[in-house]
């Protein structure tokens, strides 16, 4: 709910309040943003209360007029900028025709918007159909002394406790304006106690949560990649320092925007603490014309006095229901086999088929040929842009493979990475001019490819027609979207020199307009992201396509890691994750197959690798996965998510009767027996079958031990040893009770002892090195 009064504004979600007003010097000063404040109608002596007090000057510090005794640096705005004394991190900077560059906005109007405006021409979040209502309200402030107006745009997702803010500036006069910065969001806390926790990483190892206290001084977490980047994602919260994963005040931040972006904190001279998130400025400027307005992305706020686990409720609501849209938002998604790992560049069309049958058999629902079909791709030196099928590798061409794939009785998808050309390519022979390059500079290249340039119309045409050409009429069910290099040459050819930094911006509205355009025209083709794993998740592409390839390591032990990361800000139903051969193509990492399976189900499950080259048993127990999978899948999908431990997730369905819960260890510790299992987010009054699904240990693991209990002496590797291993199975530990929501949640089961070196039986809990147990819970009568 909105409460407006007088110039005094109160944005109320069903646990938080953001409130502001217009102080006596007109401007926009903020006053609180946390939980839920009553105020009455008569909102006068409320509002009185919660004003700082100003009797005199602050030492040596700036007044804002000379008949003001306001220090900008010292108080709580909502809109900051060059100039007037206020020193801390700006939300705008102008440079007017005259040169200079001080901005004085103040309040002018607002507007309660009775219909949902959403951005022109960028993704934003939308009313949803779960029945949060949003409210806007725009707050327009106008510049005291050149015709140049800041409009804030405010929505309220009460039951989500999301407000998102955005600003438009318009140039109304006649003299041209250039945009230095303008951030989407500001806001200005009355104190410093706060940690800053950002996600940082790189290729193969996204999301490492990392937190630093701001004392004094300013943290920035942003990129300049050209994307929102696996080096820094646009997530970051904003914590109390006593705050954990279920205690304290934290804040959280996003970005809907796919391109660099910035988030800084700032610990100012009187305390204060500014918070800021927006459009990286570093290498950004904008030329507003008379008439013209520029509109920021929109930034996600959310506020919990829970700790990290309520930030992340608030953003998974958030993001299932007002950033996910479309046909596939709500449907469970299919079981993937991807063919990279199995087969790299070496696509053919009998080893495809050969690969989906057994695919088939194991109960795998979609087969998706990845990168590696068109003219000439036989490594990632050549062809990306031209799209055009090589018949040597599919002489049938598209439709004729996706045809025997439906006849095998799964569902078709490909790979493409539209945005990208090789030099070695049939367009940049005709179009070199298509590239994003800088003319009299060697390109700089990332895995061998450049990027095309989306500022040029022509070249967003031509990539929406080779698009349509690759999708229409070829039976196409899924796509993967990749984009697998950062920006380098920053050069638009169509912009002139004095525009050139407005083309990293400019670039991304010719994508977003290209996503917009086949999301319409494909409705029933369901998209994937991905741009080398994990290097545009952001939820800009998230109101494209429903899910995102996570990461290229397919590592379980650090997917355990780099999902976590995810999960504070993402939910899992937008994540996708797939089992692949050991050793890891990433780590050469050994992890047993039931870890893998563990560890991908979580997100949206899919297989990377090659199942007919598989031992049997390997074979069968995929085959298990894939049946628990479907039986669980739509707990997994749409239930609640819980980081329930650092070695601990669990997932609870909405109605709270059946649930999930995976444990992991990383290396096993010597004489380390104990484990207790504990549930999160189970109805206390309501009774649960607890169990697992019993394992079957092979003899080989426990190497020459089984002399121990062997009549004859049984040599390590032998044929005796194989033979021994290949029929004799040891059963693992089971796990099975009925009890309260309320004993699981609050004092937990105390599992199976573990294996420590002195003994094995079918009681023993073998929890080796990256092992892993699933726990399964059934409500029952």
């Amino acid at each position: 709910m909105i409460l407006h009064s007088d110039a005094r504004f109160s944005l109320n979600t069903e646990n938080t309040s953001y409130i502001l007003y217009v102080n006596h010097d007109n401007l926009l000063e903020h006053m609180h943003y946390g939980a839920k404040v009553l105020i009455p109608e008569d909102v006068t002596e409320s509002f009185k209360a919660m004003q700082e007090k100003i009797s005199h000057g602050k030492g040596t510090s700036v007044c804002y007029t000379k008949e003001s005794m306001s220090v900008l640096e010292d108080m709580l705005l909502e809109v900051s900028s060059q100039g007037k004394g206020d020193y801390r991190e700006p939300f705008v900077m102008l440079t007017y025709a005259d040169g200079s560059r001080t901005s004085d906005f103040v309040y002018d109007s607002y507007e309660i918007l009775k219909e949902f405006t959403p951005t022109k021409g960028l993704p934003c979040s939308y009313p949803g159909d779960k029945g949060d209502d949003p409210e806007q309200i725009k707050i327009v402030l106008k510049e005291k002394h050149k015709a140049v107006k800041l409009e804030l745009i405010y929505t309220v997702y009460p039951k989500c406790d999301v407000i998102t803010r955005r600003a438009v500036l318009i140039n109304e006069g006649e003299e041209e304006v250039y945009i230095n910065r303008l951030m989407s969001t500001q806001i200005d806390f009355d104190d410093n106690d706060f940690k800053f926790i950002n996600f940082t990483g790189n290729w193969g190892r996204e999301m490492v949560k990392t937190e630093t206290v701001i004392e004094h001084g300013m943290f920035v977490n942003h990129t300049t990649t050209g994307v929102s980047s696996n080096r820094n994602n646009p997530f970051v919260m904003l914590a109390k320092t006593d705050s954990g994963e279920t205690h304290g005040e934290v804040y959280g931040f996003n970005l809907v925007y796919s391109g660099n972006h910035y988030e800084a904190a700032e610990v100012g001279g009187f305390f204060k603490t500014r918070f800021v998130s927006g459009i990286d400025p570093t290498d950004f400027s904008w030329l507003l014309k008379k008439g013209e307005s520029f509109e920021t992305p929109e930034a996600i706020m959310t506020y919990s006095d829970k700790g990290y686990r309520g930030i992340s409720e608030h953003m998974h609501a958030f993001i299932k229901d007002h950033i996910v849209r479309g046909k596939f938002k709500n449907a469970q998604r299919p079981i993937l086999v991807n063919s990279w790992e199995a087969a790299y560049f070496n696509i053919n069309e009998s080893a495809l088929l050969g690969l989906a049958r057994k695919s088939k058999e194991a109960g795998v629902e979609l087969f998706v040929m990845d990168d590696g079909w068109f003219k000439g791709r036989n490594n990632d030196t050549t062809s990306l842009g031209d799209w055009v099928v090589d018949k040597k590798k599919l002489p049938n061409g598209i439709k004729g493979l996706s045809d025997k794939i439906h006849d095998i009785g799964l569902q078709f998808g490909i790979w493409v990475e539209p945005e990208m050309v090789n030099e070695d390519s049939d367009l940049y022979r005709e179009h070199p001019e298509y590239a994003l390059t800088i003319p009299g500079r060697e390109n700089s290249l990332g895995r061998n490819q450049m990027l095309l340039d989306l500022t040029n119309p022509e070249v967003v045409e031509y990539i929406k027609n080779a698009m349509r050409n690759v999708f229409k009429d070829n039976g196409v069910d899924y796509v993967k979207w990749d984009m697998n290099r950062m920006f380098g040459d920053v050069w638009s050819k169509v912009l002139p020199c004095e525009r050139q930094k407005e083309t990293m911006h400019r670039w991304y509205l010719g994508l977003y307009d290209i996503m917009s355009t086949i999301m319409a025209e494909f409705p029933d083709i369901l998209f994937e992201g991905c741009a080398s794993g994990g290097n545009r998740f952001d939820p800009g592409i998230l109101c494209y396509f429903p899910q995102i390839w996570a990461s290229d390591d397919t590592d379980a032990l650090m997917r355990t890691k780099i999902q976590t990361g995810y999960s504070y800000g993402y939910p899992m139903s937008v994540v996708t994750s797939h089992v692949s051969a050991c050793p890891n193509h990433q780590t050469l990492r050994n992890t047993p197959l039931d870890t893998r399976f563990n560890i991908a189900a979580f997100g949206l499950l899919g297989y990377e690798l090659h199942l007919g080259e598989l031992k049997s048993e390997e074979y069968e127990e995929i085959k298990k996965q894939i049946a628990t999978y479907k039986e669980w899948r739509d707990v997994f999908k749409d239930g609640d998510f819980y980081r329930a431990a650092d070695d601990q997730w669990m997932v609870v369905s909405k109605d709270k009767k059946r649930a999930v819960t995976v444990i992991w260890n990383e290396l096993v510790q010597p004489n380390d027996f104990y484990k207790k299992l504990r549930a999160v987010g189970l109805d206390p009054e309501t009774y649960y079958h607890v169990y697992n699904v019993r394992l079957k240990f092979n003899l080989k693991s426990f190497g020459d031990l089984v002399n121990q209990v062997a009549p004859i002496h049984v040599k390590k590797d032998s044929l005796l040893h194989n033979t021994l291993a290949r029929f004799i199975k040891l059963d693992g530990e089971v796990e099975d009770y009925v009890v309260s929501g309320s004993l699981l949640n609050n004092a937990g089961i105390k599992l199976c002892q573990a294996f420590g070196g002195t003994g094995f039986n079918e009681e023993t809990r073998m929890f080796q090195d990256f092992a892993s147990r699933m726990y399964f819970f059934e409500a029952v009568e």
